[in-house]
């Protein structure tokens, strides 16, 4: 398999945890890819029309996007678990879904400041961007403690790299604030070896 990739995008830090996790990484060959919305560079455009990372080319039919795809297909083939049978898998995906939208936000605001021209930049646009950000982290300390305090799954995978690339990207946020929960099982989620090993770096 081989799996287009940029360092620095929690999505494709999404899948590479969970090739850590279930014991696949040997199993997948890493294509650098650079590029944006604005400038697609190197980006899989010939196998992922919407020329995004991460974008996984596998042997046994056509690409596969995005990054809550590519985390289950990995999951199937080896029954990593991280998808659980039965009612709890609908609180994985919504937990899964819910970390991909801060990352979402969290990328369009970069976006924002780096690929807009100062003046045409609206500030208004990115502090909506971290509202729906806040409102999730919020809604993750007042109701999603006991399940990230479970058994791993894609759910932890996902709010995990999210909370990770704030860190990264937004610093200066301090999305820790009023939300001890969260930030006392990220501390400890940040540390598993699949995490440490993922870490971003300019």
């Amino acid at each position: 398999m081989r799996l287009h990739h940029s360092a620095t995008s929690p999505f494709v830090r999404k899948v590479m945890v969970t090739l850590h996790e279930t014991g696949q990484l040997e199993q997948v060959k890493l294509v650098s890819a650079a590029g944006n919305p604005v400038a697609p560079g190197t980006m899989p455009v010939a196998v992922n029309p919407l020329g995004k990372v991460p974008t996984l080319e596998r042997p046994d039919g056509p690409a596969i996007y995005d990054s809550r795809v590519i985390t289950r297909y990995l999951d199937s083939i080896v029954g990593g678990g991280l998808y659980p049978d039965g009612p709890r898998v609908w609180e994985t995906l919504t937990l899964e879904a819910a970390g991909d939208g801060i990352n979402e936000a969290a990328v369009l605001m970069v976006y924002e400041r780096k690929l807009r021209e100062e003046a045409a930049q609206s500030a208004a646009w990115v502090e909506g961007q971290w509202t729906k950000i806040a409102r999730t982290l919020d809604a993750l300390e007042d109701r999603w403690l006991a399940h990230l305090a479970g058994r791993i799954d894609a759910g932890q995978i996902a709010v995990g790299c999210a909370l990770g690339y704030l860190d990264f990207r937004h610093a200066g946020r301090n999305w820790r604030a009023g939300r001890p929960g969260v930030a006392r099982w990220f501390e400890q989620f940040a540390e598993r070896p699949s995490m440490v090993a993922t870490r971003p770096v300019e």
